[in-house]
């Protein structure tokens, strides 16, 4: 063969060998992008991911600004310890160091034991080492700063995990109303974390990780392919210092009272505005918290409190005045085979409308409507469902239940149900339902929604306020309404509630005590009966700006009466409200003349105090003693005259014109026993000055603030 014929064929060959080899890899191609693309996509899904990056959570916060729930940071740290980008001789010169700021941050292993850890990782070729748990963004910042980890996540191996944690800076307060969301799962949450989820949690956003060994995934790049938008803030309506007190009050009582449980509710009378709101439960160790919302979830029959809207829907039928008279006899009637009982043994006699109410007269709350509403019980209904009775408030937060008011017709109604809706039996309603009604009554007959947000803030600015909402503009006549407040500011003056009248402000409002059955024993047997009590009112009586109830569910037997359990809890908050509200307080210009005329005034009393007291408000002195510890003081024109106060062995001692603390100190060191009524300073003492005394003998001081 030709040399010619030998190159063509070798090149042919050559050739040949060239095309089979090109289409074995053009068949191995195909193969791999159809015959096998189902395997490598499920390699490269179970190796690859996008990873859900949560956003910051908004937080809940006070009126006044104060956080009530927000999103703490806290992260793990891990580190891949045989990243390619790792320089193998960085990391032996700076281990040391890197271990020694490990051990100085979180103080739980030495420096020594960091870096054999370390090392035995690297070792072991660990691309996922966890560090540290529950890292706080201090610590993470400290480590930002370390060698090594300073460089990153790829020359330095640093991994950063991040999560939020909820927390509530004031632990109970208000716990189950703020409440809690469920973001990894279905269940709907409690509160207003629930009700405003969605503008809490913000966007999420997304990154992408791959699998490494020891089956953890390690994010590709430190950007996220799309950034996360953090949540929005939450401004709620809650001020959180009578929160504080509401709470506290509550507490109290029900440990003193070995309650179930109660809830405590505080409102502005104009906007609805909640300014407190505290649910407390007591558990199985006696421990009291808040483990559930009755005050907007929990709906019980609200004995007493209920017969304002029954009387009122009588005056608006035209059919009883405040001044009209009812025979209450002695105190007992009976309805087929059901008796009802007035509190008071043998009963109340003939008293007005408004005295039924003040005395919270059962007999006479059931005499009144049977008379007028036998054979219209559908027009009683109607009456009290168009003040709105019959409907949910409408609160944002989820668990409202519907109020259960009787209808004629409906399969429980008996001939004993008229009379005993009167008085506020076979009806449910919740505490913030029956609060909402009051609350209408004090706001002239205007019903406002009961509301627990003011708006929503973005980066410390509004973007929404949320206004009061008119549910009814007049839920009753004015003449009605008037009356109605008349016999509400009775009952704390003239009847039930008299241990709440106030000398600095009037309260007004309505004592219930409702029995409760037991699942078990019903009505039947009254030693297995609990009782709930509550009181429902509004302040000052005057001039509304503020309504509150108070319930508490199965106080002791030995005390359970709706003005001694639940009463204090209402005064104690209504105390608060007005020592921290300047508008409930008479402006100087207004104060009565003969008050102001005595400007400046001082006590009688402890030379020592006077001085220091007189002196820090600039308040001239004439000292006129001689140096006595203790000194009468008068007013001479701007200046104050001390005199001296001579006190004799065996001779009364005249304490007139002093406080209380004082005239205690010289009274009991001169060995008399005290016992003291009223507020304010001594107007009179019952064993006369300068008169002989012996030692143990008793005297009697009455305290007036008339000075």
């Amino acid at each position: 063969m030709s040399i010619r014929g030998q190159i063509i064929g070798r090149i042919g060959f050559v050739y040949a060998f060239v095309v089979i080899f090109a289409l074995a890899i053009l068949g191995a191609i195909l193969n791999i992008q159809y015959g096998q693309a189902n395997r490598w996509l499920e390699h490269e899904k179970n190796n690859f991911r996008e990873r859900t990056i949560t956003p910051t959570r908004g937080d809940v916060r006070a009126r006044d600004g104060r956080l009530l729930a927000s999103s703490v940071p806290e992260y793990q740290i891990r580190m891949d310890l045989v990243s390619e980008a790792l320089d193998p001789k960085i990391f032996n010169e700076k281990i040391d160091s890197l271990a020694q700021g490990l051990s100085s941050i979180f103080g739980d292993k030495s420096g020594k034991v960091y870096k054999d850890d370390l090392l035995a990782a690297r070792y072991r070729k660990e691309r996922y080492y966890l560090i540290q748990r529950d890292v706080t963004h201090m610590q993470l910042k400290e480590l930002e700063k370390l060698p090594i980890f300073r460089l990153g996540q790829y020359k330095g191996g640093f991994i950063v995990i991040s999560k939020s944690n909820r927390k509530k800076p004031f632990n109970q307060l208000a716990s189950r109303t703020i409440g809690y969301s469920f973001p990894d799962d279905d269940a709907s949450g409690v509160g207003l974390e629930a009700a405003y989820d969605s503008i809490l949690s913000g966007v999420p956003g997304k990154r992408m990780e791959q699998r490494i060994v020891g089956n953890y995934w390690k994010p590709i790049s430190d950007e996220a392919t799309r950034d996360p938008v953090n949540g929005m803030d939450l401004i709620s309506t809650i001020d959180i210092n009578i929160q504080d007190v509401a709470h506290s009050a509550l507490l109290r009582t029900l440990s003193s009272h070995e309650a179930r449980h109660g809830t405590a509710i505080l409102m502005e009378v104009k906007t609805g505005e909640i300014l407190a709101v505290s649910n407390l439960q007591r558990t199985d160790n006696g421990s009291y918290y808040e483990t559930f919302n009755f005050a907007v979830g929990e709906k019980t029959e609200p004995g007493s409190t209920f017969k304002l809207p029954v009387l009122m829907a009588a005056m608006e039928d035209g059919y009883i005045d405040i001044n009209d008279s009812i025979d209450t006899e002695d105190g007992i009637i009976k309805f087929y085979d059901h008796t009802i009982r007035d509190s008071r043994r043998g009963g109340y006699g003939k008293i007005t409308v408004q005295q039924v109410l003040e005395y919270s007269s059962n007999v006479g709350m059931a005499k009144i409507v049977s008379k007028y509403y036998k054979g219209k019980e559908k027009d009683f209904v109607e009456k009290l469902y168009s003040m709105h009775l019959n409907e949910k408030t409408g609160i944002c937060i989820p668990g409202e239940p519907a109020p259960y008011i009787k209808y004629p017709g409906d399969k429980y109604w008996s001939g004993i149900s008229l009379p005993q809706m009167a008085y506020g039996y076979e009806v449910q309603m919740t505490p913030l339902q029956i609060l909402m009604f009051y609350n209408a009554v004090a706001n002239g007959g205007t019903m406002v929604a009961p509301r627990l947000v003011k708006g929503i803030q973005n980066h410390g600015k509004y973007i929404k306020r949320f206004d009061p909402v008119v549910v009814d503009k007049r839920i009753a006549s004015p003449s009605t309404i008037k009356m109605a407040r008349l016999m509400l500011e009775g009952v704390v003056e003239n009847g039930t509630a008299r241990n709440l009248a106030n000398l600095n402000f009037k309260i007004a409002g309505k004592t219930g005590t409702c029995q409760i059955a037991n699942k078990k024993y019903g009505y039947k047997y009254k030693a297995k009966v609990s009782y709930q009590a509550s009181f429902v009112g509004y302040f000052p009586a005057e001039n509304p700006r503020y309504s509150c109830i108070v319930v508490v569910n199965e106080p002791s037997n030995s005390q359970y009466y709706g003005n001694a359990v639940a009463g204090p809890v209402f005064r104690e908050i209504a105390d608060k409200v007005y020592a921290t509200r300047h508008e409930m307080h008479t402006p100087l210009d207004q104060v009565r003349a003969d008050i102001s005329d005595l400007i400046p005034y001082s006590f009688s009393g402890n030379r020592g105090d006077l001085n220091y007291l007189l002196n820090e408000f600039n308040i001239p002195i004439d000292d006129q003693s001689t140096g006595t510890p203790w000194v009468v003081t008068t007013r001479a024109n701007s200046d104050i005259v001390f005199q001296n106060r001579i006190l004799r062995r065996e001779i009364v001692p005249n304490v007139t014109g002093m406080g209380l603390r004082d005239a205690l100190s010289i009274l009991e060191n001169a060995g008399l026993k005290v016992t003291f009524s009223g507020y304010g300073i001594v107007s009179n003492q019952s064993l006369s000055a300068n008169q002989v005394y012996q030692k143990g003998q008793n005297i009697h001081l009455t305290l007036s603030n008339n000075f």
